[in-house]
């Protein structure tokens, strides 16, 4: 059994749910075979986000970690490539905080790279009939700074573990009274149930091209 932590984020920005959080529970609750799967909750707070990760870890055991985030306006699953050490927030977190230009760890790399194996995640979302892609701007708010807390706790603290963010669309749900791309839950689920099996089988990525021209 490969042990694998997955992370979802509590609602924000007004939003009263978060298909990250519905989708690792929903995952959680029934793992691919040979996958001992936990889901927890951050909030979406800077700092105390990646202190409950930590915790998580600990606690945990994993193996392999996926911490996953809402995107608002993507059209599938977006694998992330890069993390980078600053926190710049457009808007104010679950805790009113809304910081500008920190570091997300004081003295940290100017960035780390994901240690899943990107393409051959992305290809076996898409195996399962659902849209997905590689991307390289995780942003810089709370999501961007769970992925370098991941980072930077498997560089210093956790070796053996491997990981990386994932980022999915709204739900439907959120976006009713507007045009916009979403995807179901379940949908959402089923993807990165792929996701988790390809990056629990792959240790040598896929050579594709999977980059972008801007």
């Amino acid at each position: 059994m490969t042990r694998v932590l997955l992370t979802g984020f509590a609602p924000f920005g007004g939003q009263q749910v978060n298909p990250s959080w519905q989708a690792v529970k929903l995952l959680a609750e029934a793992p691919p075979p040979g996958v001992d799967a936990t889901a927890v909750e951050l909030p979406c707070v800077f700092r105390e986000a990646n202190v409950r990760l930590r915790q998580a870890i600990e606690r945990t055991e994993p193996e392999l970690v996926v911490c996953v985030g809402q995107a608002g306006g993507r059209t599938g699953l977006t694998v992330e490539r890069v993390c980078v050490n600053v926190a710049d927030a457009r808007i104010p977190d679950n805790a009113g905080a809304q910081p500008i230009d920190e570091p997300v760890v004081e003295g940290g790399p100017a960035a780390y790279f994901s240690s899943l194996p990107l393409k051959a995640c992305v290809a076996a979302v898409r195996e399962a009939g659902i849209p997905a892609g590689v991307s390289n701007t995780a942003g810089t708010f709370v999501c961007n700074h769970v992925a370098y807390g991941l980072a930077h706790l498997i560089a210093t603290r956790f070796p053996a573990v491997r990981g990386g963010f994932v980022h999915v669309p709204w739900a439907p749900e959120q976006v009713l009274d507007r045009a916009e791309p979403s995807l179901p839950v379940s949908t959402v689920a089923e993807g990165l149930r792929a996701l988790v099996v390809a990056a629990a089988r792959t240790t040598v990525d896929l050579r594709v091209a999977e980059g972008a021209t801007h």
